[in-house]
């Protein structure tokens, strides 16, 4: 095990030599792998302090106690508790765009770092991590589905078993974008589902359903909805990004 762990180690450091680790935002050179120089962590809108206990939103004052903002008071959830690691703004936005869309895989690790310091009180040794699912048409034409690497790195993280198939999207569904809150609800009623050869995987397990970002919460609904329908015990969500409108 020592002589594996020292080659381990000789290659890492050979690795870092000729492919010397840059910060994933502005591309300069940084001292680890997968992080941020500190002037675009400064720049970073990270979620600290007191938040919404159901969607990561941020609150005002320092609570010790579960608080929840008005949107998730007036929209009940049918999750447990949910968390969100950065604010879907500025550096923030350009971070999940380019994990979304501009190929940047990169992306995925040090971001399921930053989430799973705020999931790791939510999970048990049981818990099932599970991504919200493209529909096959968007993961052809995408080539890979964004929410399924922060899953798959989470898990890894967290020491979990995670599932990349567990919840199925039936019908393709139009962008969601500039959709209203009813409209968003409405379009995703009765898309997502537990498929029948994985409710033996679900049944009687907690669930940590994973996304890279929450708007109005109507794709987690829907997936929790699916998740407990299936048998789920209880269900938690993580996202990378959470939307909140400007004040």
């Amino acid at each position: 095990m020592k002589a594996d762990s020292l080659w381990a180690s000789s290659m890492q450091t050979l690795v870092q030599m000729i492919y010397p680790p840059r910060c994933i935002s502005c591309g300069s050179m940084v001292d680890t792998d997968f992080g941020l120089c500190s002037s675009c962590w400064k720049d970073t809108p990270f979620i600290s302090g007191l938040s919404c206990d159901h969607c990561g939103t941020p609150l005002p004052g320092n609570s010790r106690h579960a608080e929840l903002c008005d949107e998730c008071l007036s929209t009940p959830r049918p999750w447990q508790h949910g968390r969100a690691a950065i604010l879907y703004k500025g550096r923030g936005r350009r971070l999940v765009l380019g994990l979304k869309h501009g190929d940047r895989y990169d992306i995925a690790k040090p971001a399921a770092q930053w989430m799973a310091r705020l999931c790791r009180p939510l999970v048990t040794p049981d818990t099932l991590i599970a991504p919200v699912p493209l529909h096959l048409h968007r993961l052809l034409s995408r080539r890979y589905n964004q929410s399924a690497l922060l899953a798959e790195e989470l898990a890894t993280l967290l020491k979990l078993d995670w599932c990349p198939d567990l919840i199925e999207r039936r019908k393709p569904t139009p962008s969601l974008d500039g959709k209203s809150r009813e409209d968003r609800f409405e379009t995703l009623q009765g898309v997502l589902r537990v498929p029948d050869w994985r409710t033996d995987l679900i049944a009687d397990r907690p669930v940590l359903i994973v996304d890279d970002v929450m708007t109005t919460g109507a794709t987690m609904t829907a997936a929790t909805d699916a998740c407990l329908a299936a048998g789920a015990t209880q269900v938690n969500v993580a996202v990378l990004a959470r939307v909140v409108k400007d004040t």
